[in-house]
């Protein structure tokens, strides 16, 4: 998955067990099966790739400090 395409105002990154990536403007909730908003901010959808062993490990603030 390449991150080219992250909207400008996303400060979040995460991806679902189904392997959906998303971007966030505001930090998301975890749910059962991935991530959501709340309410909070704008959401967009990046794309998909192979579902991650450990998707609640993706969430990542973005842009990456490393």
């Amino acid at each position: 998955m390449t991150f080219d395409e992250v909207p400008t105002w996303a400060a979040w990154l995460a991806q679902d067990a189904d392997g959906t990536w998303w971007a966030y403007e505001a930090e998301p909730n975890k749910q059962d099966k991935g991530w959501y908003e709340n309410e909070v901010g704008r959401i967009a959808r990046l794309g998909q790739s192979v579902p991650p062993p450990d998707w609640e490990a993706t969430l990542t603030a973005w842009p990456s400090k490393a």
